[in-house]
């Protein structure tokens, strides 16, 4: 079974959550599935099991600051329920959102919602009465959907699940499509980024924070990331800061011939 974790604290919901996605076979395979689409059909990177990891522990770190500052979530806001259910519904749509890959790139978000519903009502069973589950799986299939790119998402939660898929931008993720010579604008830029950092922000409350070895990393900032935060519903609560690092531009290409 698959490796995914994320910090869980005190929220015993949460826990139960990250012990059955680790062990479902149903979804720790449709993310297999989602990789032989993604990478050896169409060459892409990683939207499997590596890829959801990092955006769960993007996504909830991003959520925990923002409720730290005094940010509240859709669903406490909205039903009432508590700062936990919202870590549930990032966790969910962390995992779940790039699953529809499993049937095709193509519309994968909604691929993604009707694989999404039976796994939802399974990972949950016991977790919550009828009536919370639900709004649980609403709210997380809304994330889901709402992580196209022309959508704006109408919650905290969804807004950061968003932002988390798109933050996934570090030089390793660009290692495969480069490796069997895709060599354009978006391998090189993503070979460009160093690290990347959520933390509590000085302008807005948060604060993210991108390291380039290269500057055509710039590229994956302002065409793709920044996008995402603009169409994410919640960009006046975010700063972000890219710079490139070191003394001297790293090459990452010596030569392009077509």
């Amino acid at each position: 079974m698959s490796e995914f974790s994320v910090p869980y604290e005190n929220n015993e919901k949460l826990k139960i959550l990250v012990n059955r996605i680790k062990n479902d076979v149903e979804l720790n395979t449709l993310w297999k599935a989602s990789n032989i689409i993604a990478i050896d059909r169409l060459g892409y990177n990683d939207h499997g099991p590596v890829h959801v990891k990092i955006v769960a522990n993007l996504a909830l770190r991003m959520l925990r600051i923002l409720i730290n500052k005094g940010i509240v979530p859709g669903v406490v806001k909205n039903y009432g329920m508590k700062n936990e259910d919202a870590e549930i519904i990032v966790t969910l749509a962390s995992a779940l959102h790039d699953i529809g890959h499993a049937i095709h790139r193509t519309e994968h978000e909604d691929n993604s919602l009707v694989l999404a519903v039976p796994i939802i009502d399974r990972l949950l069973e016991g977790i919550y009465e009828e009536e919370e589950k639900t709004i649980i799986k609403a709210e997380t299939l809304h994330a889901i959907f709402s992580h196209r790119a022309n959508i704006i998402p109408l919650t905290i939660e969804a807004g950061i699940v968003k932002i988390a898929d798109a933050l996934d931008m570090e030089e390793g993720r660009a290692r495969i499509p480069f490796k069997i010579g895709k060599i354009n604008i978006h391998s090189v830029s993503a070979l460009a980024i160093k690290e990347v950092s959520v933390m509590e922000g000085d302008k807005k409350p948060l604060k993210i924070r991108i390291k380039m070895r290269n500057s055509a990393g710039i590229f994956q900032v302002d065409e793709l990331l920044k996008n995402k935060i603009e169409t994410s519903g919640i960009k006046d609560l975010i700063e972000v800061i890219a710079e490139v690092v070191g003394q001297e531009e790293e090459k990452i290409v010596d030569r392009v011939e077509f």
